[in-house]
């Protein structure tokens, strides 16, 4: 696992070593059948088999038609056998091979509401090492208890049950999960808890989320849990009712990470608003594997493993993961190739306890040292209708949380961190809307009150560094000259005289100094420097 100064988070570290090479993986262009089908809900009814390592049971997809079809598309893992296709009750004929459901209706489909339903069973795909490698994880606990873990953002949802496998279509009415596993194990999901119900050697969670959900969310874990419960006052005055599914054997560790988890609640809420499923629960599940974002039931396998901000416990991974509540699931990109909104705001976020408990000095210094992480081997935004695996690389976090730092700089305090808590809470870019980087740069330069889609443009969509020239003249002068972006910026620029914020421009600018003048000496800009 890559090192830094600090705990890298699980998602950093998805990306520092890549997902599993041979993973099918999810988006890229939409195929016309699927770009016609809104999926509005997903019921996801499924037995476990602990000792087969197998799943069997049916997913129920309502859809809303844009236009009448004959033929309706399904994402699915060839692991597993589909042995029947209903549409709105009326069995339908059907293929799956490649990974898709191919249903063809005998009659033509009207458009408008239709009710797909989907019975199935096998094997599904094991993650050779998760989180790394999606899949199934089927353990134990330190107790011999069956752990087991579902992670599905590479590949996305049909690594166990049939859906429109693409970003840009999340349920806009929830999901419901109804997972059976052997009566002594708990199962925590996303959304409420609605029932448990018991049967012989079985027991079968009911779990239910209104809100929209991407895909790779709609996942469960299951195991000897003790489910250790608090709750905490939002910024909009809500209880929320914080849930940690840990194992009964950690019972201990469980009321101080809660209020680790309750501290991060309120700093994210200081900058982003309310947490964002307030009306359902803050939920965390202890994992086998290091951990991974998913909405209202966040995992964690980092085993507890706390260091210091401000000498105060933090806990990097749950921070990092529990970010993208808001900046991944409330704050979502439609197309995987501008998933840096996803992992680069969120990743500068993992920045703003330093600034709020150890100082500016410190904040900046964890920048400096975060640019020495930057590859700019592609550009960040490569495009549109680009598939997970094509667009995910490194930079997508640690160039993308770069880009916010500069953003801030350019805008100053008071007006970006304004306008990042307005993109946050703005219902036009949130929950069921969802979004692309123009989208981004646009609500931002209007914050501005001008255009910064040149630097957008630059940091997202280029590799290269900011040029800046400081050329000697005559009688103690400069010239400086921004030489490879069209537009002007402020930039720090020191002289004998001190620091002072100036705004450079590609026609270049004169200072006066007895000594050469410095750059941006605290690295608000990724640049190069050219002495002349």
């Amino acid at each position: 696992m890559k090192k830094t100064t600090r705990t890298i988070s699980a998602a950093l570290c998805l990306l520092a070593l890549g997902i599993g090479a041979n993973a099918q993986t999810s988006g890229g262009k939409l195929k016309p059948e699927q770009a016609i089908m809104d999926v509005r809900h997903y019921t996801v009814a499924l037995n476990m088999d602990f000792a087969k390592k197998s799943i069997d049971g049916s997913t129920v997809i309502d859809v809303i038609m844009a236009q009448p079809t004959k033929v309706l598309i399904l994402d699915l893992m060839d692991s597993l056998h589909v042995s029947a296709v209903s549409v709105n009750g009326k069995k339908e004929a059907f293929n799956h091979k490649n990974g898709l459901i191919t249903i063809n209706t005998a009659k033509q489909l009207p458009a408008g509401k239709a009710s797909i339903k989907v019975v199935y069973g096998g094997r599904p795909r094991i993650a050779k090492n998760p989180p790394w490698d999606d899949g199934f994880t089927w353990t134990q606990d330190s107790t011999g208890h069956p752990w087991l873990a579902v992670t599905a953002e590479g590949t996305g949802g049909k690594i166990f049950f049939p859906c429109k496998d693409h970003p840009s279509d999340e349920p806009n009415e929830g999901a419901d999960m109804l997972i059976t596993v052997p009566k002594d194990l708990v199962v925590a999901g996303p959304g409420i808890l609605k029932g448990v119900s018991k049967k012989g050697t079985t027991a079968t969670y009911h779990w239910q989320t209104k809100y929209s959900i991407n895909n790779y969310s709609i996942v469960f874990n299951a195991g000897d849990y003790k489910v250790v419960t608090g709750s905490y006052k939002s910024v909009a005055g809500n209880i929320v009712p914080v849930q940690f599914y840990v194992l009964k054997y950690h019972t201990e560790q469980a009321p101080h990470f809660i209020e680790l988890v309750i501290k991060a609640a309120q700093e994210k809420e200081k900058y982003f608003g309310e947490y964002p499923w307030a009306k359902e629960k803050l939920g965390i599940a202890e994992t086998p594997h290091l951990g991974m974002e998913h909405q209202s039931m966040n995992a964690y396998g980092n085993k507890f493993r706390y260091t210091k901000v401000g000498g105060q416990d933090f806990d990097w991974l749950m921070y990092h993961e529990f970010g993208h509540e808001w900046w991944g699931n409330k704050v979502t990109a439609r197309d995987w190739a501008d998933y840096w909104i996803h992992e680069g705001i969120d990743t500068y976020a993992d920045a703003l306890p330093i600034l709020d408990l150890e100082g500016k000095a410190a904040y900046i210094k964890h920048f400096k040292q975060s640019a020495f992480g930057i590859a700019n081997k592609q550009p960040i935004v490569l495009g549109k209708d680009i598939d997970e695996e094509s667009a995910y690389n490194n930079d997508i976090y640690t160039k993308g949380a770069y880009f916010m730092h500069t953003l801030h700089y350019v805008m100053g305090d008071t007006l970006f961190f304004a306008t990042l808590k307005g993109l946050a809470t703005d219902p036009k870019f949130t929950y069921d809307h969802q979004n692309v980087t123009d989208d981004v740069e646009q609500y931002f330069s209007k914050a501005y009150g001008k255009s910064l889609k040149p630097l957008f443009d630059f940091y997202l969509r280029t590799t290269n560094k900011l040029e800046v020239s400081v050329k000697a003249k005559p009688r103690d002068k400069y010239l400086i000259t921004l030489l490879n972006i069209g537009t002007e910026l402020p930039v720090d620029v020191t002289t004998d005289a001190g620091t002072k914020r100036m705004t450079l421009t590609p026609k270049g600018i004169t200072v006066e100094s007895k000594t050469t003048p410095i750059i941006d000496a605290d690295g608000w800009y990724l640049k190069k420097v050219i002495l002349e």
